[in-house]
């Protein structure tokens, strides 16, 4: 078979797979599997994307509704009311905890920005639900112990939205790649992120509009002066609020590597970089940065800027595996196999079938090509709460992914110094200074959690 054959039977079987796995998922919502009542809590553009998917793919009622901007959170109301079943419009809240204690959701979806999600993570479990946190899910290495151990305290599924272990063709290069062999031995890998995303503007501080509770908004992180709308993209300018290209793209890639590989903790992390180009911007996260993640007898190797080039302008946002017998290049967009000699080189794509769901084609801010993905992710969260199993990105594995690269950039900020983490004394080794950094001090009157006292 030559190679343009092979492709094109490939991508006939990515089809047949994609319609088991993701486009079949409406006949997985069976009419006798159970109902869930559902809330999400942060309305932007991924959580309510989130809560589009999984009306797609399971038996549920939008019961409510939380965001702290009361114009985000009516066109969230009236986007899920269009979309469910029953087409009411959810209650609507702007203080989680009372959304929580008043309607008793079964399934909550955390859609905040990440300095939000530990507490809204933990008092979900507590109040009886299951959970779909959106990564990375935490900004300090504490806040992650604790969410792990509030999941296994109170039995809760809890699912962390790292949806390429749940991207359809990107399971297919796992399976026929590299558990077949393919690649042979594997003993180098390159994660990397070339998207220009770090925010270079300096608005002025300005007046708090009145539809955004910004004293809520912060919630335990520290207080900045407001100066503009902190949705989509400002926020993760600053370090206040999350880790940085790092904890928002490199959490991805990380974590798919350790999925495709079976990949515990690293053995040590080392990190350099910092703000080398784009200094005369507002933002503090680093524009520019390498992290060595060692695993037995191999690197995985990070590496992002903010400015230039990509070195590989169809790999943009990747994770490649090199081994002795073929390199593989994986992205959200495509994956190839370029064997080591005359092998014959594989391709995959997502496919988009606009019959399917045809809501896709008109949905604002869709990731089209992740759509298939996504449903799939939140159906597998779903099958987990009703097999009673571990779903395939357990909060363990998002901690695990989150945690790792807090840790780079703990590595970062001591200047590139080496760190091994123990995750049963929850400690950096030998290194009292780096310790002391898992921990971030919370905003008054918000408290800390620890895993002692979830």
């Amino acid at each position: 078979m030559n190679a343009v054959n092979r492709r094109n039977f490939l991508k006939g079987s990515a089809a047949a797979t994609l319609a088991v796995s993701a486009f079949g998922l409406k006949a997985m919502a069976r009419p006798s599997a159970p109902h869930y009542r559902v809330a999400l809590i942060g309305t932007g553009w991924y959580g309510t994307s989130d809560l589009l998917r999984l009306i797609q793919v399971a038996d549920v009622e939008v019961v409510a509704l939380c965001d702290v901007d009361s114009e985000q959170l009516s066109k969230a109301g009236k986007r899920v009311s269009e979309r469910q079943k029953s087409k009411k419009v959810p209650k609507l809240y702007k203080e989680y905890k009372k959304l929580l204690a008043e309607t008793k959701p079964d399934l909550v979806l955390v859609g905040t920005p990440d300095h939000w999600h530990p507490l809204i993570m933990i008092d979900a479990v507590k109040s009886g639900a299951h959970v779909y946190c959106q990564k990375p899910i935490s900004v300090d290495v504490i806040e992650g112990e604790a969410m792990v151990a509030a999941a296994r305290k109170y039995g809760k599924v809890v699912q962390v939205g790292t949806q390429r272990r749940s991207t359809p063709f990107l399971v297919q290069a796992k399976e026929n790649i590299i558990e077949k062999g393919l690649l042979g031995k594997i003993s180098h890998v390159e994660i990397c992120c070339y998207y220009h995303m770090r925010n270079g503007s300096n608005p002025p501080e300005q007046a708090i509009p009145a539809n955004l509770d910004y004293e809520m908004w912060t919630g335990p992180a520290p207080y900045r002066p407001y100066d503009g709308s902190p949705h989509i993209r400002w926020w993760r300018a600053f370090k206040e609020y999350g880790n940085g290209i790092m904890g928002d793209m490199c959490v991805h890639m990380l974590d798919a590597v350790r999925w495709c590989l079976d990949l515990d903790w690293p053995k040590k992390i080392t990190s350099t970089g910092g703000i080398y180009v784009q200094k005369d911007a507002k933002s503090n996260i680093s524009d520019t940065q390498v992290a060595n993640f060692e695993f037995d007898e191999m690197n995985v190797v990070w590496t992002h800027r903010t400015w230039g080039a990509p070195s590989n302008d169809a790999y943009p946002w990747s994770y490649i595996f090199y081994g002795d017998k073929g390199t593989l290049r994986c992205s959200t967009q495509q994956y190839d196999f370029t064997p080591v000699g005359d092998g014959e080189k594989i391709h995959g794509e997502p496919i988009i079938d606009g019959k399917t769901y045809p809501e896709d084609m008109d949905e604002e801010r869709i990731e089209i090509h992740a759509a298939n993905a996504n449903r799939a992710h939140l159906r597998n969260f779903v099958d987990a709460i009703e097999n009673n199993t571990l779903p395939v990105a357990d909060i363990l594995q998002g901690h695990i992914s989150t945690a790792s690269c807090i840790i780079a950039n703990i590595s970062m900020e001591l200047g590139g110094r080496p760190l091994v983490y123990d995750p049963k004394s929850m400690t950096i080794v030998g290194d009292h200074e780096a310790t002391q950094l898992l921990n971030r001090p919370y905003r008054a009157p918000y408290v800390h959690p620890l895993p002692s006292n979830v």
